[in-house]
């Protein structure tokens, strides 16, 4: 019986980073690593630094990377509402080395309590339905 072909495409990961460990807040962070993923292969492709207070500017040049997914620790609303936007994935509340991470997402184990943020319930989509001023007790 023939084998099947498993064709991967290559993705783009991007990792804020503070040192060697992912970056604890996306916002605040100055260096982003650009990673090359192809089936099990892993390789930086390069060390960005994105100095820019403006969020609006800043998830632009984040987008212009060409990534497809961001592995992050904390991030705003308005920053992942930009960026998913964009077209990016946005995987929050991670953190431990980068490098580590990014092995883990490739092999479906990011799940892990390991790379959870301390403190943080979990990856669940969090609510971003908020009710207006002044309404109490769902009137």
């Amino acid at each position: 019986m023939a084998r099947p072909l498993l064709l991967f495409a290559a993705m783009r990961i991007v990792l804020p980073v503070h040192g060697d460990r992912v970056s604890p807040v996306l916002d605040f962070a100055r260096r982003f690593l650009v990673m090359s993923a192809s089936g099990d292969a892993l390789s930086v492709e390069a060390e960005v630094v994105i100095d820019d207070a403006n969020l609006a500017r800043k998830a632009r040049r984040i987008a212009d990377l060409g990534a497809g997914v961001v592995i992050c620790g904390a991030v705003s609303w308005p920053l992942e509402a930009i960026l998913t936007s964009a077209g990016m994935r946005i995987i929050p509340n991670t953190c431990g080395p980068a490098n580590r991470v990014a092995r883990a997402f490739l092999a479906g184990d990011l799940t892990e309590g390991a790379f959870l943020m301390p403190g943080c319930p979990g990856r669940r989509r969090r609510g971003r339905h908020r009710r207006g001023r002044g309404r109490r007790n769902g009137r």
